[in-house]
C-alpha cells in the first residue's frame, strides 16, 4: 500500500513538474497590422528577465516568460510595442501579435559629394577624423575618455575618478535596480545583436527604465565625448554605462 501511495505522489508530483515546467513559456506570431504579412526577424526582449529572441521566417517566436513580465517588440520601420504576459496567454498558447509600420516623410534630404579616386590610401584620407583622447590610469582597468585634448581634459579626468559622489551618486544610486540588469543584458547574445544595429537608445531605455537624457548625462559624466554619445551604437552605449556602473560601485564600496 505503502509503494502505491508513493508511486502516486511521485506522477503527480511528475505530472505537475511538467506544467510548471512547460508553462515558463510563451509562443505567438508576429504580423503587420494593416495587412497581416509575417515578420521575420522581429526581435522580442523579455524586459523583466533581460532574455530576448527573434521570430523565424513565419513570424513565430517563442520566449522564457512568466505572468506580468512585458515583453518589448521591435522591428525597423515599425513602431516599439510592449506586451504584458497574461494568465490567458499562458493558458491558451498562441497569440497574434500586431505591429503598426511607422510612417516618415523625408522633406529634403542633403547627399554630400564626395569624390572618390579608387585608391584606398587616399580616399581614406578623407574619412572624419574626430580628436577625442582616452587616458589610461595605472591600476584602472579601463581608460577615460576626456574629449579633444586641453590643458583641462586630465583634471577633469582625474576629478571625475576620485569625486564619483558629486554626480554618479545621484544617478546610479537612485537607479540601482535598473542596472543590475546590466550585467545579464551583456550576456544575452539576442539583445546584443539587437543593440549592435540599433541607434536610437530606444530598447536601452525600455530595458533600464531610464530617459534619453539619463542615458546622455551618465556618459558625459562618465568622460565620454559628445561624438561617442551622438554616433556610438546602442551596444558601445550599453557597455560603456555598465564599464561606467562598476567602477562607480568599486569606488562607492571604499
Amino acid at each position: 500500500m505503502k509503494r502505491i501511495l508513493i508511486y502516486i505522489i511521485l506522477v503527480i508530483g511528475i505530472g505537475t513538474y511538467a506544467q510548471e515546467t512547460e508553462s515558463e513559456t510563451v509562443s505567438g506570431k508576429v504580423l503587420n497590422a494593416s495587412n497581416d504579412i509575417k515578420l521575420q526577424n522581429v526581435h522580442i526582449v523579455n524586459l523583466s528577465q533581460v532574455i530576448g529572441t527573434i521570430t523565424n521566417n513565419e513570424g513565430d517566436f517563442e520566449i522564457k516568460a512568466k505572468v506580468n513580465d512585458t515583453l518589448y517588440f521591435t522591428y525597423i520601420g515599425y513602431k516599439p510595442l510592449r506586451v504584458r504576459v497574461t494568465n490567458d496567454w499562458k493558458k491558451f498558447g498562441d497569440v497574434k501579435i500586431k505591429m503598426t509600420e511607422l510612417g516618415i516623410a523625408l522633406e529634403e534630404v542633403v547627399v554630400a559629394d564626395v569624390q572618390l579616386t579608387g585608391y584606398l590610401e587616399i580616399d581614406a584620407k578623407k574619412i572624419p577624423v574626430y580628436n577625442n583622447y582616452r587616458y589610461s590610469i595605472s591600476g584602472l582597468n579601463s581608460g577615460y575618455e576626456g574629449g579633444s585634448r586641453q590643458p583641462g581634459a586630465v583634471n577633469k579626468v582625474l576629478g571625475a575618478i576620485f569625486n564619483p559622489a558629486d554626480f554618479l551618486y545621484n544617478i546610479f544610486g537612485k537607479r540601482s535596480n535598473e542596472l543590475r540588469k546590466l550585467r545579464k543584458m551583456k550576456k544575452d547574445d539576442e539583445i546584443r545583436n539587437l543593440l549592435e544595429t540599433k541607434f536610437d537608445r530606444a530598447t536601452l531605455m525600455a530595458l533600464l527604465q531610464v530617459e534619453r537624457l539619463d542615458i546622455d548625462e551618465i556618459l558625459r559624466n562618465c568622460n565620454y565625448s559628445a561624438d561617442f554619445i551622438k554616433f556610438a551604437n546602442d551596444l558601445q552605449i550599453l557597455d560603456a554605462i555598465s564599464e561606467c556602473y562598476e567602477e562607480y560601485k568599486v569606488l562607492d564600496r571604499k
